[in-house]
């Protein structure tokens, strides 16, 4: 049996959503024995988005949409929906497809990917595997979270660093490389690192256990990230045949922004290198972080069309990925 001829894949649009209620520090304060200042020194986030009525799905189609519109493609054009979530409540149908329903791509290939803060990088590492293979046309890859839903607003550790929102782009063949190889793995003697509380299966006896939210071991992941992603960054350069002062942006999963100014300093990037530091406004969207902020530096104009990024994911499990694009 022959198998499709290999070729090159890009991004072709991204778009974004983000719920309009914003929520302040001092807002997340009301419940937690904190204040602003020490919020912004801890994690450098100002505010973040919580979603009201609308769902994972619904987020990822409105930001899906955007893309398809920037890369003047019809739903009817899309091949596959992959969409990346940790937060998701609603098993079945997938996420995927209820978003596939809400673009009106009937007949779309639709999965989730559970790869939590990371999710976003896998999931474009499978776009870019499908479109370079042949399997398939066009993928929107979304990240999409509610992230509001599991986590618990008294617990002083993770209250204020989780918000809302979907972000989302459209990979298609090109006739050069945009997107670059995957570097990613997990470093699972930190399984238990970030986790839920407990299983939702023990809600099946009502009142036998509590709601199952997100736990984090701060200081554990702190340490593991400024000790690994500098590594795994270099990888993904080293991959796509580049040097630091080679990219024009570098744009980590918002999840600290000490951690990203490590990050930032370990590799030497110059100043030349537009860095995402989204985190400030969006706080930590888990699977959604990388796209917003990607959308967010097009947006203000920090980067051009063929300008190269560097992505670089990394959450529980405690799994990571980094590649190279170029930017829409």
């Amino acid at each position: 049996m022959s198998r499709p001829q290999r070729g090159a894949a890009r991004i072709v649009g991204i778009g974004a959503y983000r719920p309009e209620r914003i929520v302040s520090n001092e807002e997340i304060c009301q419940h937690i024995d904190s204040d602003d200042a020490w919020i912004r020194t801890r994690s450098g986030i100002v505010s973040r988005r919580f979603a009201g009525s609308e769902t994972i799905p619904e987020m990822a189609a409105w930001a899906a949409s955007k893309a398809l519109s920037v890369a003047g493609i019809v739903p009817a054009d899309v091949s596959c929906v992959v969409l990346a979530t940790m937060s998701h409540l609603h098993q079945a149908p997938p996420a995927a497809a209820v978003c596939a329903a809400e673009l009106g791509a009937d007949g779309a290939v639709a999965f989730d990917v559970g790869a939590a803060c990371a999710g976003f990088s896998h999931a474009l590492a499978i776009a870019n595997s499908l479109v370079c293979s042949g399997e398939a046309r066009y993928v929107v890859v979304a990240g999409a979270e509610r992230m509001s839903d599991i986590v618990d607003p008294r617990d002083r550790g993770t209250a204020f660093l989780f918000g809302d929102g979907a972000g989302a782009v459209v990979v298609g063949p090109a006739s050069r490389t945009g997107i670059g190889p995957v570097v990613w793995g997990s470093d699972t003697t930190h399984l238990h690192a970030i986790e839920q509380s407990g299983s939702f299966a023990a809600l099946k006896t009502p009142g036998a256990e509590p709601w199952p939210y997100l736990e984090m071991a701060g200081r554990e992941v702190y340490r593991w990230a400024i000790g690994a992603l500098a590594g795994v960054a270099r990888d993904a350069l080293d991959a796509a045949g580049l040097k630091p002062g080679d990219i024009n942006a570098f744009i980590p999963h918002q999840a600290n922004l000490r951690i990203t100014d490590n990050v930032v300093g370990q590799l030497g990037l110059p100043d030349s290198v537009e860095v995402s530091r989204q985190i400030r406004d969006d706080g930590n969207t888990s699977a959604a972080s990388i796209p917003l902020a990607l959308e967010s530096l097009i947006s203000a104009g920090r980067v051009r069309p063929g300008d190269l990024a560097l992505l670089v994911g990394f959450g529980s499990g405690l799994s990571y990925s980094a590649q190279v694009i170029a930017v829409p």
